[in-house]
């Protein structure tokens, strides 16, 4: 456990959840490797959006274990997981989630200005992060004057801006129409590769997922099928996402 765990972002085993008397979450035995680009998908209600809520430490497990960069979650009180979060984790949420009385430039820096970050260290990390987005003409203009594509590049932006171990993106493309998601999908590629950043996304969609090297398959709380892509095509891949997804009873997308 101990080698496995010096691997890995994520480490779970035997990880539970329940809300009151209703298990959600079963048994999950899962670890995520550092630098891997995952997909987690499932039927409505098979768990998915409870395990990242979870994993993220925004909800508690109930049972078993997890770990995140070796750390338990177990162990770790309020504070020192509340700051994990702050410094080792990025989100990228559906609603965008942008303050609207900020710039862009305002909304990507504002994690590191809450952390009172030198004006130097922000303006350095800003540079090439708003260039593999392709999102510098906007950064003086409000989120009401730009579009949802533009909306979910920059909340990517903010997201990684930290440089965080990981990034949880929950259903990143389901706002956006096809050529903005396909833009976007291509930039998660991008950090992914060009960053080395970790990213785990929630999605419904067979499209989306089929950007992704792995993708797990969640059904009534506990983990049923996993895909790899490896050396084949993203045609095929999206493939054989379609039909595990038609075997689990998800939605075909």
């Amino acid at each position: 456990m101990e080698t496995m765990m010096e691997s890995s972002i994520i480490q779970t085993r035997n990880l539970s959840k329940s809300y009151g008397t209703t298990p959600v979450l079963r048994n999950i035995d899962l670890t995520v490797q550092a630098g891997e680009l995952t997909a987690i998908m499932g039927p409505s209600g098979s768990g998915k959006s409870t395990l990242m809520n979870v994993l993220s430490t925004i909800d508690r497990l109930s049972g078993g274990e997890a770990w995140l960069e070796g750390k338990s979650l177990l162990d770790m009180k309020k504070a020192a997981m509340r700051q994990f979060r702050q410094e080792r984790m990025g989100f990228i949420f559906q609603d965008y989630n942008l303050l609207d009385t900020l710039t862009v430039k305002e909304n990507i820096l504002l994690p590191l200005s809450l952390r009172k970050f030198k004006t130097e260290e922000m303006e350095s990390r800003l540079g090439p992060i708003v260039q593999s987005l392709n999102i510098e003409a906007i950064l003086a203009k409000y989120p009401s004057e730009i579009s949802g594509g533009q909306k979910q590049r920059v909340a990517s932006a903010r997201a990684i801006i930290t440089k965080p171990a990981i990034v949880f993106a929950d259903e990143p493309t389901g706002a956006l129409d096809s050529r903005s998601a396909t833009q976007l999908l291509e930039q998660l590629v991008g950090l992914n590769e060009t960053f080395g950043t970790t990213i785990l996304m929630v999605t419904h969609d067979s499209y989306a997922a089929s950007y992704c090297k792995r993708v797990i398959f969640l059904r009534d709380g506990g983990i049923v099928s996993e895909l790899y892509a490896g050396e084949q095509s993203q045609q095929t891949f999206y493939d054989r996402i379609l039909d595990t997804q038609s075997l689990i009873g998800g939605k075909r997308q």
